[in-house]
């Protein structure tokens, strides 16, 4: 009986492989730590290759875990990293790279679309930034490499379409990245012709769009071997991998929340209409992969990192000391942080130690102000917290600009930070939304399975199963008026400040690129 499907993730830090039956049962799983490569300043890629070798590696190691025996998998999907692009020849080797979404060598390119910036935002459903255009005009002009690409592709797409034996001729992207291409209609799951002949791309280089569901191969005999599975195993197209955390997170309604804080800090909710968000530019309005709901997201490129940044750098002495007692010194930080009022005693953090993403401003920098004698490390340390609670609260105003009756139900919060209840309650003050944390740890993968499930049978109705493998919620962070109230200056202070910020940073690092060109000359 064929009844388990296969989803694996291609993330940032690495590959995660999770097998699951039908009632959502984790019973197999593999994770392979993922190798970025950083050649010079601002440049990070991976390996294709190396991309496809982990994706292999973890689908044999889960299916080794799980005790399975291999006819009982139906199908498999794939999910992966949305905002870098690789590309293929026609017989599917790599041509590039992969051109990692933390890769910011395209910022040259940022210009020359600039003044096409609100046909793209109207167009594909977002700012511009380090996506995908900038890096179609960098490739563009190295002629080259160019008259090499067949075809612009995704590292799950190349990963799905290895296993299947594709040539470039079957290359694909779901509709779900078209936010990231700005050359793509995110409404119309369309490519943008006019757009592209404007800038010189070859409408040819770029890949046929489809359904998140459709079968685009089966497994070749070869990679059967390599893998354990069987040959002739349907392969799903997948979708992105924040789609499938939404997906497996069960956010299928209008209103809920999602809250990914990992590495980085992700805020989206649902919503059932397009909308573009040319006010404020810091949303990416992302089709789900059920048709007619978007989630308009936002995120802090280094969220996450901000506190490990403080424990390592700032606090190592304590984090030692609490190693030693066997204690978390996460928790530890948090535990005095705690004790602090709301507003740190009105201390601000901007949380943007390498350059803000959406709305994009690579000079922002981060920053404590207001720093006064009374002010120790726990103030600090809740002020970084209290960073990202305001930064989704803007985000949360630009949401209710394009969807003005918008009413925000409850957030579903995932990853690392979600374990903090500190971080929690910060978050649910701030916004006014109370915070749900689900038994379940794992989204991505569960999406990508219900997916993969759907294209052969298994899940006829692909919201209803959502719902039903999201799990229980284990803990829940009511959020209290009062302190919402009290939280409320404090928002529009954070605002206020990175809208007063941003012209000295850009001053700042003109003067520090000016004063290293002099330096670099007297050499």
């Amino acid at each position: 009986m064929r009844d388990h499907v296969i989803g694996i993730d291609i993330g940032t830090t690495g590959t995660k492989t999770g097998i699951y039956d039908r009632e959502g049962r984790l019973v197999g799983d593999a994770f392979e730590e993922s190798i970025l490569r950083y050649p010079g300043p601002g440049q990070v890629e991976q390996d294709p290759d190396e991309i496809f070798g982990s994706a292999v590696r973890t689908i044999r190691s889960a299916l080794a875990s799980s005790g399975l025996d291999a006819s009982r998998i139906a199908a498999m999907a794939l999910d992966g990293q949305m905002a870098g692009i690789m590309a293929i020849d026609a017989e599917w080797q790599p041509v590039t790279h992969y051109d990692s979404w933390l890769d910011t060598r395209c910022a040259p390119w940022l210009e020359e679309l600039r003044p096409h910036e609100d046909e793209i935002i109207r167009t594909c459903g977002m700012a511009l930034a380090f996506n995908h255009a900038p890096r179609f005009l960098y490739w563009r002009d190295r002629p080259d490499i160019w008259a090499r690409i067949h075809s612009f592709i995704q590292p799950a797409a190349y990963v799905a379409g290895r296993l299947a034996g594709l040539s470039g001729a079957d290359a694909f992207t779901d509709r779900t990245y078209l936010v990231f291409s700005g050359f793509g209609s995110g409404e119309k799951a369309e490519w943008n012709e006019a757009l592209l002949d404007r800038f010189r791309l070859d409408r040819a280089k770029f890949p046929r769009i489809v359904e998140p569901w459709e079968i685009i191969g089966h497994l070749t005999a070869r990679w059967a071997g390599e893998t354990g599975l069987p040959a002739g195993l349907p392969i799903a197209a997948g979708c992105g991998d924040q789609s499938a955390n939404v997906l497996g997170g069960g956010l299928v309604d209008p209103g809920v929340v999602f809250d990914t804080s990992g590495t980085a800090s992700v805020f989206a909710t649902i919503i059932d209409h397009f909308g573009t968000d040319t006010k404020y530019k810091c949303l990416m309005t992302c089709p789900h992969v059920i048709k007619g709901l978007y989630f308009p997201m936002a995120y802090v490129a280094g969220g996450g990192l901000n506190l490990r940044w403080f424990r390592d750098s700032v606090s190592p002495l304590e984090k030692a000391q609490s190693e030693s007692q066997g204690i978390n010194p996460y928790d530890a930080l948090a535990e005095e942080a705690a004790a602090i009022p709301p507003g740190a005693e009105k201390l601000l953090f901007l949380p943007h130690l390498s350059g803000r993403n959406t709305p994009i401003d690579p000079d922002m920098r981060g920053a404590f102000l207001g720093l006064t004698w009374r002010h120790g490390k726990p103030h600090m340390v809740r002020a970084i917290m209290e960073s990202i609670a305001y930064e989704y609260a803007f985000y949360l105003r630009a949401v209710r600009e394009i969807a003005p009756d918008y009413d925000a139900r409850h957030a579903i919060n995932i990853a690392g930070g979600a374990r903090s209840p500190l971080l929690r309650q910060i978050k649910a003050d701030a916004l006014g939304i109370d915070y749900h944390s689900l038994e379940r740890e794992e989204f991505g993968t569960l999406g990508s399975a219900i997916i993969a499930g759907h294209a052969v049978g298994l899940f006829p109705d692909i919201a209803e199963t959502a719902r039903k493998f999201a799990g229980k919620v284990v803990a829940e962070t009511k959020s209290r008026p009062e302190v919402t109230a009290a939280y409320a200056p404090y928002v529009d202070a954070y605002i206020d400040a990175l809208a007063t910020l941003s012209p000295f940073f850009a001053r700042m690092n003109r003067m520090l690129s000016a004063e290293n060109n002099v330096m670099g000359g007297g050499q």
